[in-house]
């Protein structure tokens, strides 16, 4: 089983508050996940209203796969207008199984700055 993750820094420019805020992250999220069925939820900065982090995890039995889907779903956010995207961070990971030969671990770890 292979996961993919990919944390998002964006800035929130013209958001004035904390409402303001919960506002646009909730579209990106709710955006997000009904155009790529994938799990999206706001990981961190949940108290500072200029920034949010957003995390998004695709599962796939590819490793290419889920490395496409997360490029395809930068993109996106990144498209979307009400925001800047500052940062992205990535990991790919194996989850082996008991009697999968293979070790688990990180398949591949990276940092992306917009």
């Amino acid at each position: 089983m292979i996961v993919g993750v990919s944390r998002f820094v964006i800035g929130l420019p013209g958001v004035a508050s904390l409402k303001a805020k919960r506002s646009v992250v909730r579209r990106i999220i709710d955006r997000t996940s009904a155009r790529f069925n994938v799990a999206v939820a706001e990981v961190g900065s949940l108290d500072v209203h200029r920034r949010a982090e957003i995390g998004v995890a695709v599962l796939s039995n590819d490793a290419a796969h889920c490395h496409r889907m997360l490029e395809e779903i930068a993109k996106y956010v990144d498209g979307l207008h009400e925001h800047r995207l500052e940062k992205r961070t990535t990991e790919i990971l194996h989850a082996r199984r008991d009697d999968d030969p293979e070790p688990g671990g990180v398949l591949g770890s990276w940092d992306d700055h917009a």
